[in-house]
């Protein structure tokens, strides 16, 4: 794997864990991390935090930026693991035109799961059960052939290892 580059995107719905683990994926690979919440608007972020959740446009220059980062890492040939929600297909298209080679890792859970996880945050602008369930919602989870998937309820480096297993089988750049 040391030799190869890649692009990895860690998606799910808010309270899956793509954060955490896509930090921890980043570390064991030694690349670059990069939070897609960072790069939100400062409309969007107000939305989230006043409980409202998001639609197609105000996520669309959202990952017009993302997709943007992904091409100036491909373009220079670095690797990246990105988090990001990429909840429906069409999304996944945007943040593809960075890199038509992404990885996907998809972090499912079960609603209760993700609810008592977002109920235990405090410091974060995601807010409301409204705002979960349109998540949910809005998911289109990504078939087998476009993303390896795991359980929320593993532990993050059982995730990470599984997914490393899978990594030299997905797309990437030699």
């Amino acid at each position: 794997m040391k030799d190869a580059t890649y692009r990895i995107v860690v998606m799910g719905v808010s309270g899956s864990g793509k954060s955490r683990i896509g930090a921890l994926l980043a570390s064991r690979l030694g690349v670059a991390f990069i939070d897609g919440d960072d790069y939100h608007s400062p409309a969007n972020v107000d939305k989230m935090a006043n409980g409202i959740p998001l639609d197609d446009e105000d996520r669309r220059e959202w990952l017009e930026t993302l997709a943007g980062l992904i091409g100036d890492h491909r373009r220079r040939d670095a690797s990246l693991v990105l988090a990001c929600s990429a909840l429906k297909q069409r999304y996944r298209d945007i943040l593809r035109r960075g890199d038509s080679e992404l990885a996907f890792l998809f972090l499912e859970g079960e609603r209760e799961q993700l609810r008592q996880r977002l109920a235990a945050r405090e410091e974060h602008f995601f807010r409301g059960e409204a705002m979960l369930d349109s998540q949910l919602h809005d998911l289109e989870p990504p078939g087998e052939s476009e993303a390896v998937s795991c359980r929320i309820g593993d532990t993050p480096e059982a995730i990470v290892e599984a997914f490393l297993t899978t990594l030299p089988h997905c797309h990437r750049d030699s």
